[in-house]
């Protein structure tokens, strides 16, 4: 059977990953790559190991699929850049955003294209790494069916583990993300902080939180939020609550503010912690 045609718009760490998996793999045959300069293609190209690097969106040739790894704010613009340029129908355009969904491709849909984004969950810090270990990756899938009856075996052939999601539930999906790991950090920080008020330095303050952190983790994802919680909020110690709360503020008001919002939601996991036991 033929190989599906591949071309590459943008090529950052995410672009470059992928298109040296899917040409290894023969996942798809890369055909052309389009960045901001012809030096960065050529650097994708030779990154990647396969491809031809063009200089502007007219040398692109027809292909199978179009990945769109550009910044968030340019899908659109270069979805109506290709649409102007080619034609679209019957090809597959997506792009790899973990907060916008399919709907951004909505030009090229327009102008025949089916459309679909795929979103690795991971950090692509490290592209050589990344493209090492990528087997195992999960990635958020939402699009046209057909789009996906493409692109789903392209990416399990890399190693990739497709989860559905909910197109209009992209920007609470890539949310979840950012509480699972960039709020994570700051809840932490505050934390080691509050340790270090109170007269911790700070190398013994990651020592004595580690244990409490990593612990945490491994019960909720070994038994579930509910289960894990533990603590003044889930033994109904309000007085206590209230006293930390009110000692925060004092000492520092963003930090007593943050301490305070997570009480209701912490509230509730603590009901149903004890509405299951």
């Amino acid at each position: 059977m033929l190989t599906p045609t591949l071309n590459l718009v943008g090529a950052g760490h995410v672009g470059r990953v992928l298109g040296r998996l899917f040409a290894a793999s023969g996942a798809f045959a890369l055909q052309d790559v389009l960045t901001r300069s012809p030096a960065s293609a050529q650097a994708a190209v030779a990154f990647i190991g396969a491809g031809h690097a063009c200089a502007d969106v007219a040398q692109l040739r027809p292909a199978h699929a179009w990945l769109l790894a550009v910044s968030d704010d340019q899908i659109e613009p270069v979805a109506a850049q290709l649409a102007q340029a080619h034609d679209l129908t019957g090809a597959v355009v997506f792009h790899c955003s973990g907060a916008k969904a399919s709907t951004a491709l909505q030009v090229a849909r327009a102008g025949g294209a089916l459309v679909a984004s795929v979103h690795p969950i991971r950090s692509f810090a490290d592209p050589q790494q990344v493209a090492r270990d990528f087997a195992g990756t999960f990635c958020g899938v939402e699009g046209d069916a057909a789009a996906l009856a493409l692109l789903g075996p392209a990416f399990e052939t890399i190693g990739a583990r497709l989860v559905p999601i909910d197109g209009a539930a992209k920007t609470v999906y890539h949310a979840a993300a950012v509480f699972a790991s960039n709020y994570l950090t700051t809840v932490l920080d505050a934390a080691l902080r509050a340790y270090q008020a109170a007269g911790i330095p700070e190398a013994v303050a990651r020592e004595l939180a580690q244990p409490l952190a990593t612990e945490t983790l491994a019960n909720v994802f070994r038994l579930g939020p509910a289960a894990a919680l533990s603590g003044p909020v889930a033994r109904g110690d309000l007085a206590t609550v209230a006293r930390q709360e009110q000692a925060l503020l004092d000492w520092d008001d963003a930090t007593g503010r943050l301490y305070g919002a997570l009480v209701p939601l912490t509230t509730d996991l603590a009901r149903r912690k004890h509405g299951a036991t």
